[in-house]
């Protein structure tokens, strides 16, 4: 069975897998200089990064506010999740500022940008293996038996880039992929 792409388009779908399109990939990745990995990518290997992309966002994030449907398949569309780059709505009662908030029926620009970029950083290396040389911190040259490790040298999961994008929408819970070490007792 191959991979369908189905897209969240604000709805809270119970069947959606990608918060981003093809078409809006294309679209991102036309603005993006270094954006050949996705461009000469295949569309079926463009809708497994989005897929995966999407997967590895929710996986990573809490967002803030909550979910519109209870059936939904992924983690947005989110009610009550505060905009701060929209004027502010007006001013409440008691006095203070009325917040303004992402529409509940759409996928905010921030989410489908982070999901395009994740996509394209997958098109090229594999974010869930470890890098080649991870934690390798010293080796003697004359003695390749002498290595040591140093276990904060991990990439993270999560790009910088779709970091920044995704920084008003919730908190990364994941900050590093760490590999579970089994234990023999």
């Amino acid at each position: 069975m191959s991979l369908i792409l189905i897209l969240e388009d604000g709805q809270g779908r119970a069947d959606a897998n990608s918060y981003a399109s093809v078409e809006q990939g294309d679209a991102y990745h036309e603005g993006h200089l270094y954006g050949t990995a996705w461009t000469s990518a295949t569309n079926t290997n463009k809708e497994k990064a989005l897929v995966m992309a999407t997967r590895l966002i929710d996986a990573s994030y809490f967002f803030h506010g909550t979910r519109v449907e209870t059936a939904q398949a992924l983690s947005w569309p989110r009610e009550c999740v505060v905009n701060p780059e929209q004027p502010l709505s007006g001013m409440s009662w008691l006095g203070g500022s009325q917040w303004s908030y992402f529409p509940s029926d759409e996928i905010p620009e921030g989410l489908v940008h982070a999901t395009c970029e994740m996509a394209r950083e997958l098109l090229l290396s594999d974010r869930t293996a470890p890098p080649p040389g991870e934690g390798v911190s010293v080796v003697r040259e004359a003695d390749l038996s002498s290595i040591t490790y140093d276990k904060a040298d991990t990439r993270e999961l999560i790009t910088a880039v779709a970091q920044l994008f995704l920084k008003r929408l919730g908190v990364l819970i994941v900050r590093r992929f760490q590999p579970l070490k089994l234990q023999r007792t």
